[in-house]
């Protein structure tokens, strides 16, 4: 990684030298937001292939295991701003990997359905997500995943 110059004293900074972080790396906060950082970095150049967003890939998700999902419901499972979600039902509407259609129970709002091309995609993002799953667990070690998952939805609100 190339260094950069730091503005107020025009020296050298190289973020992956040896500063001191100080007592950051024993905070659980700070831990985990690296974690996800390396996860999602990694998780993103998976799924570029396929010119998919991690938060594209978790909508197609939901919306297959739930056909016709209110996009409103989706934005609030996903914990996706409603504003957010509608550029992206959007473009994925526009890529013809799902359909809008009016909800029959709200008129008011859309119910989310797969389109083939859509299904399609998803199983091959799922390829993707099962090798980078199988990556972190080698990491983890074995019995790691299934800890680090219990570890996390222990502190993780229902819903």
């Amino acid at each position: 990684m190339a260094s950069r110059r730091d503005g107020d004293n025009g020296t050298a900074f190289d973020p992956a030298g040896s500063v001191d972080l100080g007592p950051l790396p024993e905070q659980i906060s700070f831990a985990l937001r690296r974690a996800q950082t390396a996860v999602f970095a990694d998780f993103i150049e998976s799924l570029s292939e396929l010119d998919l967003r991690p938060a594209q890939f978790a909508v197609l998700e939901v919306i297959d295991a739930n056909p016709g999902l209110r996009q409103s419901d989706a934005a609030s499972i996903l914990g996706i701003q409603k504003a957010n979600i509608v550029g992206l039902i959007s473009e994925l509407e526009r890529r013809a990997l799902l359909t809008r259609r009016r909800s029959q129970r709200d008129r008011r709002s859309f119910a989310l359905h797969l389109r083939p091309q859509g299904a399609l995609l998803l199983q091959r993002a799922r390829r993707l997500r099962d090798a980078q799953e199988t990556r972190i667990a080698h990491v983890l070690g074995a019995g790691g995943r299934e800890r680090l998952l219990e570890l996390l939805r222990q502190i993780t609100p229902p819903g």
